[in-house]
């Protein structure tokens, strides 16, 4: 991706929706650093690869995206 381009994670239990996400968002030129199907999944790839911006559904198994939300906040 071009320099300078907004950095962002993906974060959604299903397959197809971070599929949808991923191509819109590429569309505008926003690189996909990772994505995740939980909250989990996603608080340990932000560890190895910061971000500028976390698109999560709120409702997935395990932890969901509130729960990693205010885990993100209390590091």
């Amino acid at each position: 991706m071009s320099e300078g381009a907004i950095r962002v994670a993906l974060a959604d239990d299903q397959a197809l929706v971070r599929a949808g996400l991923r191509a819109l968002l590429q569309q505008q030129g926003i690189e996909i650093v990772f994505e995740a199907d939980d909250g989990q999944a996603l608080l340990d790839a932000l560890q190895a690869s910061p971000v500028d911006i976390v698109l999560s559904d709120i409702r997935m198994p395990g932890m969901d995206g509130i729960a990693a939300l205010e885990a993100l906040r209390a590091r």
